[in-house]
């Protein structure tokens, strides 16, 4: 390989490795809003964060209405209050309602924002 052949496989490398410039900051605020949720990724975030609380509310009423009962039938507790030990499943759907509604609610957003370029 000659000199010239290597240094100009030098100023390729040089090139590619050299960062570009930032792109121009866009015009309007709209247009900044837009960027600024689509290049901090803030609508994930959300929709992390939004679902996250309903996933908790689901597993807390899991856990209250059929978890805990069945605990307390096998450990029952040291001064009987005369509570009964019943297994209710009605706060279970009505927290898997309301998640399927949000869930299904955040999907439409999400399904707006990509249509319109937010991502």
């Amino acid at each position: 390989m000659s000199n010239d052949a290597m240094l100009e496989e030098l100023r390729e490398i040089r090139k590619l490795l050299t960062p570009a410039p930032p792109p121009e900051p866009p015009k309007g605020l709209i247009n900044e809003f837009v960027a600024f949720i689509s290049n901090y990724k803030v609508l994930g975030l959300a929709v992390a964060f939004i679902l996250g609380i309903y996933i908790g509310v689901v597993v807390q009423a899991l856990v209250g209405s059929l978890i805990m009962p069945l605990v307390k039938i096998v450990y029952p507790p040291i001064d009987p209050t005369g509570e009964t030990y019943i297994l209710s499943f009605g706060p279970i759907m009505d927290s898997l309602i309301t998640f399927v509604i949000v869930a299904f609610v955040v999907f439409l957003i999400v399904k707006l924002a990509s249509k319109i370029g937010i991502k």
